[in-house]
């Protein structure tokens, strides 16, 4: 990122709380100039004041890209000062959630190139999954230096239309929470055995961690894994025959948690 064309325009960062922070971060050990950033945030943390990037500064006139970092409900009064950025070369990405390509295109005109994205929070830890999706204006070379961005905190996946980032949402976006409860109900159901509440948690945040990683290492897919640690008629056999049973178990329940995420997505892009 040292030499690229991103260095050469400039990236403004359009607010910079957890995610964007976590993103620059990224950027800056991969050798992005602080010369080359300007972050626009009402409240700057003492970490972005410190990292040397401009902060609410005068922006250039023709940076390579823009990345719109703020939640939905600041868009209205956040993207009216990019407006003269629409219609030419600068690239518009999104990590809005809930907001329309074509909301982007109104305010900022038709013409504009803009790649929508959905990471979610293991990004502030460099193990988050980001979705992508451009308008008819992002080209290839936009894609690819969308992807390489994004790629500072984690995987990076293309979808193959807009239609899909409800599901995405439903999926990696809100899933982490999925997971986090998880752990929660794990510790719990380790207190009512008999367990600590501290010997409870540690455990349950450690095994959904080393099963998480075991999965992303591992060249069997999940099922095998699954099989691989039930021996016939033994303990986990007799946990999975609960937890897998298909009227009451965690398949119909997973199903419905996602659709509820995915429709509550459709609702809010289409407000």
């Amino acid at each position: 990122m040292q030499n690229g064309e991103i260095a050469a325009r400039g990236l403004v960062l359009l607010g910079c709380g957890k995610m964007g922070s976590a993103m620059l971060e990224g950027w800056l050990k991969r050798g992005l100039p602080t010369s080359s950033v300007w972050v626009m945030d009402p409240n700057p943390s003492d970490w972005l004041r410190g990292t040397g990037v401009a902060i609410n500064e005068e922006l250039p006139e023709d940076p390579a890209i823009v990345l719109v970092a703020v939640k939905p409900q600041m868009m209205g009064d956040a993207l009216p000062v990019l407006v003269p950025l629409g219609n030419g070369s600068t690239m518009f990405l999104s990590v809005a959630a809930g907001t329309l390509i074509s909301s982007f295109e109104t305010a900022l005109g038709p013409d504009t190139p803009i790649v929508r994205a959905m990471p979610n929070t293991p990004a502030a830890v460099g193990q988050g999954i980001t979705a992508i999706v451009g308008n008819a204006n992002a080209s290839a070379t936009h894609m690819d230096q969308a992807e390489e961005l994004l790629s500072a905190v984690g995987e990076v996946v293309r979808l193959e239309g807009e239609a899909q980032m409800d599901a995405v949402t439903g999926v990696s976006g809100s899933g982490p929470a999925y997971v986090f409860h998880m752990i929660e109900c794990l510790a719990a159901a380790g207190e009512a055995e008999g367990l600590a509440p501290e010997l409870a948690m540690q455990l349950a945040k450690a095994t959904v961690a080393g099963a998480g990683a075991l999965a992303m290492q591992a060249s069997e897919d999940p099922a095998q894994l699954r099989r691989n640690v039930t021996s016939p008629n033994g303990t986990t056999q007799a946990g999975l025959e609960v937890l897998m049973d298909e009227g009451n178990g965690l398949p119909p329940l997973v199903r419905a948690t996602v659709a509820a995420a995915a429709g509550r997505s459709r609702e809010l892009a289409n407000g």
